[in-house]
């Protein structure tokens, strides 16, 4: 059963590496559709909100690339698992409440279990797309290698190998 909010007409499910271009992409298409048609949907801010809110941190530094953020990082993304193995829609729904376009482009689908979720509550109109870029484009946007895990434990399944869509985004623009 689809959770609160609109019934979408279609769902994209963004994943790639970092700084290969999701919010880039998704930020184009919902400016050519319009943001009453689509809306742009990150899995990370309700996780963000929640952590601060429970830990007391300033919820808007969470969510910049800051060493205030990657100070949080580790934990962060241990308290996030926990959540997610309690209730793997947790995230999934809160991004989805209120939200009445018929269009939804998640920009940060990183987990198999988000992917499951979404295809579960909205079915045949739940599409993925794997953007795709080089790494020296990925570093000409600020990428850089950064040894702390951002993998849950068992691995984090960013290239999910069952997606129907790839688009390639190799220019410096974006991020």
């Amino acid at each position: 059963m689809a959770p609160l909010g609109g019934v979408p007409g279609l769902v994209l499910l963004f994943s790639g590496k970092r700084k290969s271009g999701k919010d880039f992409v998704t930020e184009a298409l919902q400016s050519r559709l319009g943001a009453d048609v689509c809306a742009v949907l990150r899995l990370s801010g309700p996780l963000k909100e929640q952590y601060a809110q429970e830990h007391g941190l300033d919820f808007q530094r969470l969510l910049d690339a800051s060493t205030y953020k990657e100070a949080y990082r580790r934990d962060m993304i241990r308290w996030g698992e926990e959540k997610r193995r309690a209730d793997p829609g947790f995230f999934c729904r809160k991004i989805v409440e209120g939200v009445c376009q018929p269009v939804w482009l998640v920009s940060d689908t990183r987990r198999v279990s988000d992917i499951q979720w979404f295809q579960e509550a909205y079915g045949d109109v739940t599409q993925t797309v794997r953007v795709v870029a080089t790494e020296e484009s990925r570093q000409q946007r600020g990428w850089v290698f950064t040894p702390v895990p951002a993998d849950p434990p068992g691995g984090c399944p960013y290239y999910h190998p069952h997606c129907q869509m790839r688009t390639a985004h190799a220019t410096s623009q974006g991020a």
